[in-house]
């Protein structure tokens, strides 16, 4: 990318973090969102605008690569600021997708950048509080999420509901990260969750596994994306730490970043064990 491009998307995803801070939340998202403007700027910078989790379009593409979107109603759970769904309403032949989250400022910026690039007809984005889905049984063929489910509790209950708001047929395609057993975390696993303090709750690939079957879910599948996601963190230490270390301090705080940079080494460590697996997850209701 050349110096006046990256500057100017510096430039839109700063706007965009000043208009967050404008925004009027939700009481609870006020108090304490998970991605507040700091989490945002800093995970756009360091992952694309519109994208909150690792790897942007090209594992978004990996995740949905055996779906057919012809005229298919889809549900983006946990859509962020909507960098997924509006790349799957831009390349896919899909009827509509709609982007689900339960923090209000991500969805306010999703819904502006829907109308800014034309295709509020074809992506919408809907704000509600954690619990049941707000959606009417059958509504969508396929569900997807990209790195959300984790912040979800109780996996049962999430199953039911992607279940329920699937029509016959329907399909899930999932990227989540998870953790590599069922026993207690680690000390190192312990200490990564609570420097990203981020509302996790890692299940593993069998409990994911478990709860989709239970659901009634069949053609359960879990892909380990761990060696991906290794190399790829390693890259991402080394920008945080040294090629665009001044860009991200100046874009978030010298402080800031080196808290990230410490998250960033603790996550390593249990990605090197194993123990942090992100896993793609697909599945079918009949």
């Amino acid at each position: 990318m050349k110096a006046g491009a990256k500057w100017r998307a510096a430039a839109s995803i700063a706007a965009d973090q000043q208009r967050i801070r404008d925004m009027a939340q939700t009481a609870k998202d006020a108090e304490n969102p998970d991605y507040d403007e700091h989490a945002i700027a800093f995970l756009e910078l360091l992952w694309g605008k519109g994208h909150l989790s690792p790897g942007g379009t090209d594992e978004v593409d990996r995740i949905v690569a055996d779906i057919d979107f012809a005229g298919l109603r889809v549900l983006d759970i946990g859509c962020g600021s909507g960098g997924n769904a509006l790349h799957l309403a831009r390349t896919r032949s899909l009827k509509h997708i709609t982007g689900f989250d339960v923090e209000g400022p991500v969805i306010e910026v999703a819904t502006r950048r829907a109308t800014e690039e034309g295709l509020a007809d074809r992506a919408s984005f809907v704000r509600a509080d954690p619990g049941p889905l707000p959606f009417d049984d059958g509504a969508f063929d396929l569900v997807f999420s990209k790195d959300s489910l984790l912040h979800v509790p109780d996996k049962d209950a999430l199953a039911a509901e992607i279940h329920r708001v699937l029509a016959p047929g329907g399909q899930v395609a999932v990227g989540d990260w998870m953790i590599g057993h069922d026993a207690p975390m680690s000390a190192e696993m312990a200490a990564y969750v609570a420097a990203e303090d981020l509302g996790f709750a890692m299940g593993s690939p069998g409990r994911y596994r478990a709860a989709m079957e239970g659901a009634g879910f069949t053609e359960v599948r879990v892909v380990s994306r761990n060696p991906w996601y290794l190399e790829r963190a390693r890259a991402e230490l080394r920008e945080l730490k040294d090629t665009r270390y001044a860009e991200f301090c100046a874009a978030c705080g010298k402080d800031y970043i080196d808290y990230q940079i410490n998250t960033w080494t603790l996550m390593i460590r249990v990605l090197e064990t194993g123990e942090h697996c992100p896993s793609h997850l697909f599945a079918r209701k009949p």
